[in-house]
């Protein structure tokens, strides 16, 4: 149930809720790995594909924020 709520949160994380999505995607795709690692139960590619998408949303957000005090910098200094 966890590998299933972070992949349905990374996608979010992309569309309807991006940083909230992204974060819930990386804290539940870490705690289903570790239920099934300890339960054997299936689900592994779904919790590893909603950190996956929730890692590289958190990224993109990041180099959108460094990229866009870049840009706001550069403008200040030509100005």
């Amino acid at each position: 149930m966890l590998a299933l709520t972070s992949l349905i949160a990374g996608l979010g994380g992309f569309s309807i809720v991006p940083l909230l999505g992204s974060i819930v995607a990386v804290i539940t795709g870490h705690l289903a790995l570790n239920q099934i690692r300890e339960s054997g139960e299936d689900g592994a590619g779904l919790a590893k594909a909603g950190l996956w998408l929730g890692y590289v949303a958190i990224a993109l957000a990041v180099l959108a924020v460094a990229l866009l005090l870049l840009i706001v910098l550069f403008r200040t200094t030509t100005s």
